[in-house]
C-alpha cells in the first residue's frame, strides 16, 4: 500500500505509517489480522487522507472492490466525497479513474478495473440491505446507534476477506455512541479479539491550553495543523467539554454510552442460589415510573453474593404487606430516596420494617460493588428474565466527579428498576451480613 501510494504522489506522517501497518497487518492465512478497525481521533489531525490514501491504494491492487464510506449525516458523505474527488484528480491517479458520478445521491468514485467507492448518510438508510461490500467505514463512529450498524451487518456477508473500519471523536451524552464506547471499553478490558482499537488523546484533567498536550492528542501538531488553526477551532468549539473531547480527544470519565453489565458474563453467573429455608440478609425495593415494583433479595455465603427477584407487581399496598411481613423488625430493607418506591417508606417504617433509606453516592457504591462481583465471579443470580432484560438495557450514567456511576436506560422502552432493586439488596446485604449467623434463616423467595 505504502509503495502505491508512493507512486500516486502521496506520502505519510509517521503516526500514519505506524497505523496503516496496524489496519493492514495479516494474519498466518493472509486474511486482516484485525477485521474491525475502531480509531479514536481529534479533528484536524489527518484521519479522511490516511484512510483516503489507505482505501484508494487497495482498490487499486484489488479489482472489483467494493467500498462503502458512511456518515451519520449528509452533509458529512457530501464533504468526504469532495476530498476523495479531489484526490481523484491527482495526475498519477486520474488514469485510474472511470467515473466520479455526485450530485444525485449517487457520489462515487468509479476505476477502471471495476472497484468502487460508494458515500451516503446512514441516517436516510444509506447501504441497507448490501451484502457485496469488501470494506465498510463508519464515519463519525461517535453517532453510530446499535441499530445502524444491525441495518448494515449483512453489507460484508459474501466478502472474502472484509474490513470494518469505526472511526470520530469521543461522544457527548446525548450522542448515539454506544457501538463506540462498548468497542473502546472491550479494548481497555483485553476483550477485543479480531479488534484493533487506537486512541489518540491528551492526559485526562490537562490544562486544555497546553500545547505540549495538543501535540500528545494531535500528532500533527505544529507540522501540518498549525497553532492558528487549533485556535480557530478553540472558538468554535467554546464549550470546555467540546473542546476535550473534539479537539483533545478524551473521553469522559464515565461515558454514558457504556454499557453496565456486561451479558456474556452475566450468562456464566447463574445459580439456584441458597436452599429454600435460608433467610437473605436484606431486601431492597425499586419502582419505575409507571409504578410496576420489583422487590430483590440478596444473601451473602462466605465470599458469594445471590441476588433474585423475589416479588413483582403493580400493587403498593401488597407490596408493602409482602415486604413487611417478610423482613420483620431486623432485616435491612433499602429504598432510594430519588425512587418512586420511596413512597413506602412511611409506611413500611410504621409497620415496624428496618427500612435503610439510600441516596446517589450509596447508588454509585452499589453499582462498584456488583462490578467488582462480576468481574470476580462472585456474584450469582437466578437466571430471571425480568432481571436479564434490565441487566441488558442498563447503561452507565455519571455520579459525581469521582468515576462513579448508576443506571440508566439505554432508550424509554427498556425498565432497568428490577437491576436497580437486586443491587440495592446487594449494598444493604453488604453492610449487614455478618459471618456465621445461623444459616437456618427463613426464605423469602416467592415471586409473584
Amino acid at each position: 500500500m505504502r509503495k502505491t501510494c508512493r507512486r500516486l504522489g502521496w506520502g505519510f506522517d509517521g503516526w500514519q505509517d505506524g497505523a496503516s501497518m496496524l489496519i493492514l497487518s495479516l494474519n498466518a492465512d493472509g486474511e486482516y489480522a484485525a477485521d474491525t478497525i475502531v480509531i479514536s481521533i481529534p479533528r484536524q489531525v489527518g484521519k479522511t487522507y490516511i484512510i483516503g490514501c489507505i482505501i484508494f491504494a487497495l482498490c487499486l491492487m484489488k479489482p472489483g472492490l467494493k467500498v462503502i464510506w458512511t456518515a451519520q449525516v449528509k452533509d458529512t458523505a457530501l464533504e468526504t466525497f469532495e476530498k476523495f474527488y479531489d484526490m481523484s484528480q491527482g495526475p498519477k491517479v486520474q488514469p485510474h479513474i472511470e467515473a466520479t458520478p455526485k450530485g444525485k445521491g449517487d457520489e462515487a468514485i468509479v476505476f477502471t478495473n471495476g472497484s468502487k467507492i460508494e458515500f451516503g448518510a446512514r441516517d436516510s438508510g444509506f447501504g441497507r440491505g448490501r451484502t457485496d461490500v469488501d470494506v465498510l467505514v463508519f464515519d463519525e463512529g461517535q453517532h453510530l446507534s446499535l441499530q445502524a450498524l444491525e441495518n448494515m451487518g449483512a453489507a460484508q456477508n459474501v466478502a472474502e476477506n472484509p474490513l470494518c473500519l469505526v472511526m470520530g471523536t469521543p461522544p457527548r451524552p446525548q450522542d448515539k455512541g454506544e457501538f463506540f464506547s462498548t468497542m473502546r471499553q472491550e479494548a481497555i478490558d483485553g476483550e477485543s479479539d479480531g479488534t484493533l482499537y487506537i486512541e489518540m488523546s491528551a492526559d485526562r484533567g490537562c490544562d486544555p491550553m497546553d500545547r505540549a498536550q495538543w501535540m500528545k492528542a494531535n500528532p500533527s501538531f505544529p507540522h501540518r495543523t498549525s497553532e492558528r488553526a487549533m485556535l480557530r477551532l478553540r472558538k468554535k468549539l467554546r464549550n470546555e467539554d467540546s473542546w476535550r473531547r473534539e479537539a483533545l480527544g478524551v473521553w469522559d470519565d464515565v461515558s454514558s454510552h457504556q454499557i453496565a453489565v456486561k451479558m456474556s458474563r452475566w450468562a456464566e453467573l447463574v445459580d439456584v442460589g441458597p436452599a429454600a429455608g435460608v433467610k437473605p440478609d436484606a431486601l431492597a425495593v425499586d419502582m419505575s415510573h409507571a409504578r410496576e415494583i420489583s422487590v430483590a433479595a440478596c444473601w451473602i455465603d462466605g465470599e458469594s453474593a445471590h441476588v433474585e427477584e423475589v416479588w413483582r407487581g403493580t400493587d403498593e399496598a401488597a407490596a408493602i404487606d409482602w415486604v413487611a411481613d417478610r423482613a420483620g423488625r431486623r432485616m435491612p430493607v433499602v429504598i432510594d430516596d430519588a425512587s418512586p418506591a420511596a413512597s413506602m417508606q412511611i409506611e413500611l417504617k410504621q409497620r415496624g420494617t428496618n427500612v435503610a433509606r439510600s441516596g446517589a453516592s450509596d447508588m454509585a457504591r452499589g453499582c462498584g460493588l456488583m462490578a467488582s462481583r462480576l468481574k470476580a465471579g462472585t456474584l450469582t443470580h437466578a437466571d430471571q428474565q425480568s432481571v436479564n432484560a434490565a441487566a441488558e438495557g442498563a447503561r452507565k450514567r455519571p455520579i459525581g466527579t469521582a468515576g462513579g456511576w448508576g443506571l440508566d436506560r439505554k432508550d424509554s422502552t427498556v425498565s432497568i428498576f428490577p437491576l436497580v432493586a437486586c443491587i440495592l439488596a446487594l449494598l444493604g446485604a453488604t453492610k449487614n451480613h455478618k459471618p456465621g449467623r445461623d444459616p437456618d434463616r427463613r426464605s423469602v423467595r416467592k415471586a409473584v
